[in-house]
Formats: C-alpha cells, sequence, structure tokens
C-alpha cells in the first residue's frame, strides 16, 4: 500500500463501539411514541444508515416519523455517549498517522458527530469529516469518498476505506477506493484486520 496517501474511516463501529449507545438512542425515541424496542434485524439496519433511514425503517407512518424527527432534536445526545466507547488503539494511530497520510471520515451520522470527536478529543485528530448532511448520497453511494478523495486531490488508488458494514464495502466498491473490513470476515475487502493497531503494517508495506 506504498502509494496510498488518504486513509478514510467509517464512525460508528470502527472509531467507536457505538452499538449500545445506538440501541438507547433508538429504542428511546420508540418508547416516546409507545413502540417496542428494536429486534436485532432493526439494529443493525440503524447502526449502519443514516438517522433518516432509520427512522423510516423503524416508523411506518409518515406523520410519526415526522414528528420523531422533530422529537429528536430535543435529545441531549450527551446522555448516550455512557453508552460508547474509542476503539483500542485509535489515538496512538492517528498520532504516528500524522504528517504521514491525509485522515478523513466518512460517515452516516448527521449532528451528532460533532459532539461526538468533541467528547472524546477527537475534534482536531482529523483533516476532513464528511456526514450525511454534506453529501447529496450518503453512504453506500461514492459520494462521501468522491468528497474525500478531490478535497485531497488523490486518486482512489491513493486511498483505502475502513469500515465493518456491507454499506461500507458497497460504498468503497462504487468509488473504486480499496476496502479493509474492520472486524468483519463475511465482508469482501482487500485486507481484513481486527484490530485498528493492525492498519500500521498494512500502510507500511
Amino acid at each position: 500500500m506504498k502509494d496510498v496517501r488518504v486513509v478514510a474511516f467509517d464512525c460508528d463501529g470502527v472509531l467507536f463501539d457505538t452499538l449500545e449507545a445506538n440501541r438507547h438512542y433508538y429504542n428511546h425515541i420508540l418508547q416516546h411514541f409507545g413502540r417496542p424496542p428494536m429486534n436485532p434485524e432493526q439494529l443493525r439496519f440503524v447502526h449502519a444508515h443514516t438517522v433518516q433511514q432509520a427512522l423510516e425503517h423503524l416508523l411506518g407512518d409518515d406523520a410519526q416519523r415526522q414528528a420523531a424527527h422533530v422529537f429528536r432534536k430535543t435529545i441531549d445526545y450527551g446522555g448516550f455517549l455512557k453508552h460508547l466507547t474509542i476503539e483500542p488503539h485509535l489515538v496512538a494511530l492517528l498520532d504516528w498517522m500524522r504528517g504521514k497520510f491525509k485522515t478523513a471520515i466518512a460517515t452516516n451520522r448527521t449532528d451528532t458527530m460533532n459532539r461526538l470527536l468533541r467528547e472524546f478529543g477527537l475534534a482536531d485528530r482529523f483533516d476532513l469529516v464528511v456526514t450525511s448532511l454534506d453529501v447529496e448520497r450518503p453512504k453506500p453511494f461514492p459520494d462521501p469518498l468522491f468528497k474525500i478523495l478531490a478535497q485531497f486531490k488523490a486518486a482512489p488508488r491513493q486511498s483505502v476505506f475502513v469500515g465493518d458494514s456491507d454499506v461500507d464495502e458497497t460504498t468503497a466498491r462504487a468509488a473504486g477506493v480499496p476496502f479493509v473490513a474492520y472486524r468483519n470476515p463475511s465482508l469482501q475487502a482487500d485486507h481484513h484486520i481486527d484490530s485498528l493497531k493492525d492498519l500500521r503494517p498494512l500502510l507500511e508495506r
């Protein structure tokens, strides 16, 4: 991977273990509207998609979806941070990458991303953060990766994307960007890693 200049990361499941935070967040919304908690399939879906897509998936009634969007804007996301953990070795990896690579995030999060980075002291650790609000078409469309490539004037082969879901795999393939699968051996990827510390040897090749 000697030509790589840009390393992009998914957020949920890669930079942070956010599964329980997402479970509590969306169940809080469902409870407000008298709905039962999510089942495992619903949790997998919301974990990888935008909040708009998640609420469409969870709430069949259009009026209730609109009300849910209004309600969620009254929620203080800080209350869910206790259910979230930063991935081991992330900070050490970013320290090593500084000055060697451009770093970016391509996430389907919306207005919670900046709060999340601030809370964990990562706001200045990435050169670019692309959320679903920053592109016309979020993942699995390639637009977030295209925006990152354009920002750094890099070709697809000069970058890698680290993700953990089929949404990330599809995004990377659509953009022509080499894909590193994180803790998900079922994905089709150029490389598989089980820890962020495993990314450094790949980038040093």
